[in-house]
């Protein structure tokens, strides 16, 4: 992440750190996960696995998202959602009829972009722009604090949502791997967004559940904590990568870790 990768904004130019590292893990024998990060868009989405054809919905994806987003400049959130959308027709295409029945291909997908949503009171236009399908994450770090910025779909949130077990409970859920959103489970996907001011985070984590289950937010938030007191990010998807792997490694990983800086 040494080397910055300028970004035009219609008021100036934002210099973007990024990197991004997969890795298969200790126990899984196929990669289901893919990834996106190329400006303006930098996203992870995760195979089903225990769906069919779940490394090929998440390479539709990351196509689809390809062909529908310019790179380089400022996309919109109707891009953004458009891609989504398409993106979930391209998955419900894998889908496959056979003698047992429909074989569903699906995936979850979860990312930020950065897009041009209107002039604030300061006339600053542009926005991180969180969106999200499913259990993987994004996080977002102030130089302080990571905070989860998505909402995991899935059956364990659901229940802490309705006080039924503790935040801590779920993570030892017998079933915290039941997601109730992905795409391609429907024919329309109900996708969660949120815009984030410029100044709000200055780096944004997005990862596949095989880093988010395999390490808890605090230790996360430590590796973060330790780059920042060093005033140095390079290198730090390869550490949360085998951080994971070292902690079992029990799923693929994904990690894309984009940093902006105004020059």
């Amino acid at each position: 992440m040494d080397q910055p990768s300028p970004f035009a904004l219609p008021s100036g130019t934002l210099d973007l750190f990024v990197e991004a590292r997969g890795d298969v893990g200790a126990v899984r024998k196929v990669n289901e996960d893919s990834l996106l990060a190329a400006a303006p868009v930098f996203l992870v989405a995760d195979g089903m696995g225990g769906h069919a054809k779940g490394d090929a919905a998440s390479q539709a994806v990351v196509q689809v998202f390809a062909e529908h987003i310019a790179p380089g400049v400022l996309t919109t959130p109707e891009q953004v959602l458009d891609a989504i959308h398409s993106a979930n027709d391209a998955v419900r295409d894998l889908s496959t009829v056979g003698d047992s029945g429909t074989a569903v291909a699906g995936t979850t997908l979860t990312g930020v972009a950065l897009v041009d949503a209107g002039p604030d009171e300061e006339g600053e236009s542009y926005r991180w722009m969180v969106f999200n399908v499913g259990d993987s994450r994004v996080y977002g770090w102030d130089g302080r604090v990571l905070r989860q910025q998505s909402v995991d779909h899935s059956a364990v949130q659901e229940m802490v949502d309705a006080g039924l077990i503790s935040a801590e409970d779920a993570e030892q859920h017998p079933e915290r791997n039941v997601i109730t959103r992905a795409l391609g489970a429907e024919d329309s996907v109900d996708v969660d967004v949120w815009l984030n001011q410029p100044r709000e985070y200055g780096t944004y984590l997005v990862c596949s559940d095989g880093l988010s289950k395999e390490l808890e937010r605090s230790e996360i938030s430590a590796i973060f904590a330790r780059h920042e007191a060093q005033g140095d990010f390079t290198g730090i998807a390869d550490e949360l990568v085998e951080a994971a792997l070292e902690a079992g490694g029990s799923d693929n990983v994904s990690v894309v870790v984009v940093r902006a800086v105004t020059p």
